[in-house]
């Protein structure tokens, strides 16, 4: 396992490089030989459009891991305060006299009796009633999943990055090649 602050990221195996499964995009050192390796050494708009339609793919991925960093973003704190809710209700001894949230700008005063159970959303439209310990045991569990994934998901982002790098570099290294072959073709004729 690698780890990343306190963190400890599963162990990714002998040839892959991301988590996601991300393929890695092969830098073309000579165009020349990539051109003929291709078979399509004259019809370089066919590789272009082969580039671009991996760069379009590399793209939709970055798309997609943003989103879902943005959305364990979101539920890492969420998590936290639940755990600090559970601690504090476990702590609770007596009534305890709160306000809660019923609608925007409205808070409403209430009494909250000592409790050895809380109710937890699991989504889906699906809430279920767990003791105490079971639920702290359970949104520990969920929050140290979610700090992983959103790790993986950062090492992924950087490896993503790099292949669309090398893929724009790619692009531009064929485009130069058509370029210099057209201005050398010009010239002989």
């Amino acid at each position: 396992m690698g780890e990343i602050g306190d963190v400890k990221l599963p162990k990714l195996e002998n040839n892959q490089k991301s988590y996601a499964g991300i393929p890695e995009a092969v830098f073309v050192e000579d165009v020349e030989a990539f051109m003929k390796e291709s078979g399509d050494e004259e019809n370089v708009e066919k590789v272009l459009k082969s580039l671009d339609e991996q760069h379009s793919k590399y793209k939709f991925m970055e798309f997609n891991i943003i989103s879902r960093k943005r959305r364990l973003r979101q539920q890492i704190p969420d998590l936290a305060k639940s755990l600090e809710m559970i601690t504090i209700l476990k702590n609770q001894t007596s009534d305890q006299e709160t306000q809660f949230l019923l609608s925007e700008q409205v808070f409403v005063k209430t009494c909250v009796p000592p409790t050895k159970t809380v109710c937890l959303w699991l989504g889906a439209n699906v809430m279920l009633e767990y003791p105490l310990d079971a639920a702290e045991e359970l949104l520990q569990k969920n929050k140290q999943s979610a700090e992983i994934n959103l790790k993986c998901l950062e090492h992924d982002q950087e490896f993503l990055r790099d292949q669309i790098t090398t893929t724009e570099v790619n692009m531009a290294r064929v485009h130069n090649y058509d370029v210099k072959k057209r201005q050398a073709n010009k010239a002989v004729d």
